[in-house]
């Protein structure tokens, strides 16, 4: 039997279909390549996904500190006229007493609601959380 020279493709390790073969170290190479670039995505999309919900934090603290303050100045017009208008009734400082106690106890339930919400914010990546949960899947399956 003969035995039969390697032809110039298969030196250069490319199959008869035209295929590149590559090594194993080849392969390991490229494995680490493309984990180290999932790695740096998967960090991309994390700062992305934070950034966004940063935004809706701070929209919402925006949101809660103008309301507050345009609440206190028209808190602080419709007290004086309560008080005015308790007065005639009541001593002055038992109808300014009156409308302190009736303030007081709505503004503590609306921090209570304002707490509330920021509370329910969830400023976990929980997209990037996942996606790197499988790729760690992935990369335990292929290793």
């Amino acid at each position: 039997m003969a035995v039969q020279e390697p032809s110039y493709w298969q030196m250069e390790g490319w199959t008869q279909m035209g295929a590149r073969r590559e090594s194993l170290g080849e392969l390991i190479g490229e494995l680490a390549s493309q984990s180290a670039s999932l790695v740096r995505d998967e960090v991309s999309l994390a700062r992305q996904e934070l950034q966004q919900k940063l935004k809706t934090v701070q929209s919402a603290s925006l949101a809660v500190g103008i309301g507050a303050f345009l609440g206190l100045i028209a808190a602080l017009a419709i007290c004086a006229a309560i008080i005015i208008a308790l007065a005639e009734y009541v001593g002055p400082w038992q109808s300014a007493l009156i409308v302190g106690v009736i303030l007081g106890i709505a503004a503590g339930v609306i921090l209570l609601i304002g707490i509330s919400r920021f509370k329910r914010t969830n400023l976990r990546p929980e997209q990037t959380i996942e996606t790197l949960e499988e790729n760690k899947e992935w990369l335990k399956e292929i290793t």
